[in-house]
């Protein structure tokens, strides 16, 4: 099942053990048991530390528990965690095993002061990008707290569960049995949510800060490059971000960025914050910002609040709040958002495997999304506003080869149709004769683009019609002391490599400008 290479590997990682565990396996008569058993034995041949024992009464099979030897297992895969979902397993074979996290100590204090019986089942894909994240942080939470278990399932493998429990969209997390969350989550995040709280306590910690000579809003490449340009220049230097990596940790494949011939969005958007790290940043994640107030006069500082009530104050900032999916904004999208209504083909489309589906879109993205799908689906209809297809050549000519897709364009989509628990069907209006169709279909794609988000700026700084931070050559914004960078801005070409290039010069601009002005009087 492993191949050397990797069992080599493996072989190396686990003698980081401090404990020995027991891989608590459940197989039916399936291929995937066969597989799984194969994975199985290959995983205890690594280490005397790893043993074997099985239990006939699991709900699901296959699947396997991991667990300390002697104990109940509190960490469970249905599946078989290959692709993706690798690194989770070899992480959850550590941290079970007594191998210490990565993580804050605070954050690990946070786990285990949990006292309520807590149980996690996450749905999953293995082709899914952001499902790891999630998988690895509740898998955290039950190796370190015995009120804890997480069970990993593989929506794919589990089909029934899947139509029956309504799971359209991954990851999708049930807390006992209830549903708690879905989309990509840090462990601080999840423990956030567990905690009321915690939103009180970061304020606090936001409030007591000093102030910043540059604070970045935004952690994506534009925002990223910022902090590191500021911080080389020995000021004081913040980034408040919802996430580092911005839309990088939402991206496959990474091909264009100059020098990395290739990689994927989740290894760069950790590549950018080892390196934002490493130059002594203060970086508050988890928040997001909710209002801009400019300093009055040169004797003041900007100050820019956080919607949970907390506010930091800075001679300068930098603007990279990055963009976000744009929606479509018809009936039935938020009503059927993760019941059918998907944005990311990579995460979800394994979970409409056989069935019909519509990709809203027939850019690059909307038409790389319909490739991919087709691959999975039984049948793809692109719905595309304009008269044509806009994507490259190449990608069309290849949508084009596909037996299973539809095009059509001058659509118009007007409704996304369900029966109250999933979408069963869209309409749209051919704009050429005026008249109004209806799909039968059960996963709807939007691929129409991004918006910037700079809802919060409104009236603040000057924005073009589209919402995008006006910016001179060197990124100043209308407001004295603040400058933009990156996909929220009216540069044009939403590039990472050019998101990147802006946030530097944004951040040259910004110690420019500190140079030339006088400390603020409170300082």
């Amino acid at each position: 099942m492993l191949d050397g290479n990797i069992k080599g590997q493996l072989k190396a990682y686990l003698e980081r053990l401090q404990r020995p565990i027991e891989l608590v396996t459940a197989y039916d008569g399936s291929p995937a048991s066969e597989e799984l058993r194969a994975m199985v034995a290959d995983i205890a041949e690594c280490s005397t530390n790893v043993g074997i024992r099985e239990d006939a009464s699991a709900a699901r099979k296959p699947s396997f528990g991991i667990a300390a030897k002697g104990e109940a297992a509190r960490v469970e895969f249905a599946g078989i965690p290959m692709g993706h979902e690798f690194t989770s397993l070899v992480l959850a074979l550590l941290q079970v095993g007594g191998h210490p996290p990565k993580v804050e100590a605070d954050v690990v204090e946070q786990i285990r002061a949990i006292s309520q019986p807590l149980h996690f089942e996450v749905f999953m894909s293995l082709s899914c990008h952001n499902c790891p994240d999630v998988v690895q942080a509740l898998n955290l939470l039950a190796a370190l707290n015995p009120n804890i278990r997480t069970t990993v399932i593989d929506g794919a493998l589990f089909q029934e569960e899947v139509e029956r429990r309504n799971v359209m969209a991954v990851p999708m997390v049930f807390l006992n049995g209830e549903n708690f969350a879905s989309g990509r989550m840090s462990v601080e995040e999840i423990l956030a949510k567990l905690d009321t709280n915690a939103g009180a306590r970061e304020a606090a910690k936001l409030n007591a800060q000093a102030p910043f000579d540059v604070l970045v809003v935004g952690g994506g490449p534009a925002g990223s490059a910022a902090a590191i340009y500021a911080a080389r220049k020995g000021i004081r230097t913040g980034v408040l971000a919802e996430r580092l990596g911005g839309q990088t940790n939402d991206t496959m494949g990474i091909e264009n960025y100059i020098s990395v011939l290739e990689t994927q969005g989740p290894k760069f958007s950790a590549d950018l914050e080892s390196h934002v790290r490493q130059y002594g940043v203060e970086v508050m994640t988890r928040q997001r910002a909710s209002r801009l107030v400019p300093a009055s006069d040169p004797g003041n500082y900007i100050e820019v609040h956080t919607a949970d009530g907390g506010m930091l104050k800075a001679r300068s900032v930098i603007l990279a709040t990055g963009a976000r999916w744009r929606n479509v904004n018809v009936p039935g999208e938020q009503e059927y958002r993760n019941r059918g209504v998907a944005y990311c083909p990579h995460c979800d489309g394994p979970l409409f495997k056989g069935k019909r589906v519509a990709v809203i879109g027939g850019g690059n993205s909307g038409v790389e999304a319909a490739i991919d799908l087709a691959g999975v689906v039984a049948h793809v209809t692109v719905l595309e506003f304009g008269a044509e297809l806009r994507a490259d050549a190449v990608l069309v000519q290849k949508l084009n080869s596909l037996s299973n897709v539809t095009v059509k364009t001058q659509a118009q989509t007007t409704e996304i149709t369900g029966d109250g628990n999933r979408v069963n069907g869209l309409a749209f209006t051919d704009r050429t004769s005026g008249a109004s169709q209806q799909v039968e279909l059960e996963g709807v794609f939007v691929q129409i683009g991004l918006v910037p988000n700079t809802e919060f700026l409104k009236d603040v700084v000057e924005l073009n019609r589209f919402g995008e931070i006006v910016i001179d050559a060197k990124c100043h914004t209308s407001v004295e002391g603040v400058f933009a960078a990156g996909d929220a801005t009216t540069v044009p070409y939403k590039q990472i490599v050019i998101s990147a290039g802006e946030g530097a010069k944004a951040s040259l601009s910004a110690f420019d400008h500190l140079i030339r002005t006088s400390l603020p009087k409170a300082a």
